[in-house]
């Protein structure tokens, strides 16, 4: 779904050929957490390495004084004048409510430590939220993904070795757990309700951008938008494994920010901060998953250990994504081209490699991302439903159960089309 963390280089030998895919709103360029490379426009994780202020442990950064001195008017010259600031607003009430059920999360992984010996060090710090008295934190699969060990960082300062309950690669969740006994009451964070959002609404963030140097910091804003379609990427493999619809804000979310908070004017979390787009020319472009979805897929891995979702059973690419001429003998320029069926149940209803899904339920199936955000949204494993197809000029009407998508596997992604 800020900057890049630096971390191992990804493997030389692996060269995927390019996929065809095209973003829905610009030409994006997507950077994941693995890999350090600079583009034009570029979607990063929020998460960075341990940051080393400077070798003297003083920060470099300039700090601006808030004193105000304003002018008398008067002849005499200028007057210094005391302005008192009211404190007591909805930022600040806000920050005091959350602030202490914010965590920092290390990642600590086996890496050379100079003599050719591999030693567990930190890897990576993000941040995370307490939802739970039982000790659950949900914070984002690319703070986690490659772990050896989890360590929190507890409001205060105290760490606690963490369990990773799950994962969930498809929306970039993860669910850790820490004794309860390390939870106080007062240490839970409340989740709203995202789905009342609207363009325009206040919001704070607060997290650990830079690490653990400016842990629980506070940045506001507003929500930019409420329904952005955005690339999943995976944190091993670096490619798009699918899209999700997030929260766009403005509110600053920086390296280190991801898994961790956005919240209303009244303290509830309605979002948690994964990414943002990076490049020269752009500010005030970040992202958070909906708290909505997360409660889904957080109560799924609580249960199972793993979140699931629903699944047609083929590959498939957008049609758009074919060059003019190139593509499908059909009558229409939007809707999925279907790569390989890889279900039984879809290759039982007869469904087939070359058709061009242009309908689900009735409702219109632009393209990859409409299907993926249609069927998760309104959908589970084992309902039935009925899909609109073209076969050549010809439309018909497939019914088929749905299945389960299968766990993902970096090893085996290719890049070039996804898994609905």
């Amino acid at each position: 779904m800020d900057e890049n963390m630096n971390g191992p280089a990804p493997n030389p030998s692996r060269k995927p050929r390019p996929p065809r895919r095209v973003m829905q709103a610009a030409a994006v360029v997507v950077l994941s957490a693995v890999i350090g490379s600079a583009s034009t426009l570029v979607l990063a994780w929020a998460m960075v390495p341990t940051l080393f202020v400077s070798r003297s442990g003083q920060s470099s950064v300039g700090l601006q004084s808030t004193s105000y001195l304003g002018s008398s008017g008067h002849s005499g010259g200028t007057v210094n004048k005391t302005v008192n600031i009211s404190m007591n607003n909805a930022v600040v009430q806000v920050a005091k409510k959350v602030t202490p059920s914010v965590v920092g999360v290390l990642n600590y992984q086996y890496q050379p430590n100079g003599n050719g010996i591999n030693t567990l060090q930190e890897y990576g710090v993000g941040s995370g939220i307490v939802f739970s008295s039982d000790g659950y934190i949900v914070t984002n699969n690319h703070v986690v993904a490659g772990a050896a060990k989890v360590v929190v960082a507890l409001y205060g300062g105290r760490r606690v070795t963490a369990r990773v309950v799950g994962t969930d690669p498809y929306t970039d969740l993860a669910v850790l757990k820490i004794p309860p006994s390390d939870i106080g009451r007062q240490n839970v964070a409340q989740f709203g309700n995202s789905d009342t959002l609207q363009a325009g609404d206040p919001v704070v963030a607060i997290g650990n951008p830079g690490g653990l140097t400016f842990q629980d910091t506070v940045t506001s804003g507003v929500i930019s938008a409420t329904s952005r379609v955005m690339p999943v990427i995976s944190a091993q493999s670096g490619q798009q494994i699918g899209q999700e619809a997030v929260l766009q804000t403005d509110a600053a979310i920086n390296p280190g920010n991801s898994g961790g908070p956005l919240c209303n004017a009244v303290g509830q979390v309605i979002g948690i901060d994964s990414s943002k787009i990076v490049a020269t020319g752009f500010t005030g472009m970040g992202f958070a998953i909906p708290i909505n979805e997360v409660k889904v897929i957080a109560s799924q891995i609580i249960a199972t250990g793993h979140a699931t979702h629903p699944a047609i059973g083929i590959e498939a690419e957008s049609l758009s994504n074919f060059a003019a001429g190139s593509g499908p003998n059909v009558p229409v320029s939007n809707g999925v081209y279907v790569v390989a069926v890889t279900s039984a149940a879809a290759r039982a209803a007869g469904l087939q490699k070359g058709d061009v899904i242009v309908s689900l339920n009735g409702k219109l199936v632009t393209g990859l991302s409409s299907l993926q955000m249609q069927l998760w949204n309104s959908y589970k494993p084992g309902d039935v439903v009925t899909l609109g197809v073209y076969r050549g000029h010809t439309k018909q009407s497939i019914t088929l159960k749905l299945t389960t998508l299968p766990p993902y596997h970096p090893a085996s992604a290719s890049g070039s089309s996804g898994t609905p």
